[in-house]
């Protein structure tokens, strides 16, 4: 069972956007000189490997709640049956 794909773009929202923040300020004074992509590049890997290992886990854990609400074990993520029917 998993939530709704609407839910799972809030939560990631909600995780991306303070990391994004924090890292552009801490990094921003160091990355400034360097070329936008090298900077992106940068900022995807620290965000990337924070989202995957450290804040997503603790995101879904405190958002389990709210994330599987409304469905009931038996009912598909996405509402459809067999698509092979």
């Amino acid at each position: 069972m998993r939530p709704p794909r609407y839910k799972t773009a809030v939560v990631s929202w909600l995780a991306v956007y303070p990391i994004i923040t924090l890292l552009l300020w801490l990094l921003g004074p160091v990355v400034s000189e360097l070329p936008i992509p090298v900077v992106t590049l940068i900022l995807t890997v620290v965000l990337v490997t924070l989202q995957t290992y450290v804040v997503m886990p603790f995101m879904t854990r405190l958002f389990r709640p709210w994330l599987m609400s409304g469905q009931s074990p038996a009912e598909p993520r996405d509402g459809g049956g067999d698509a092979s029917r």
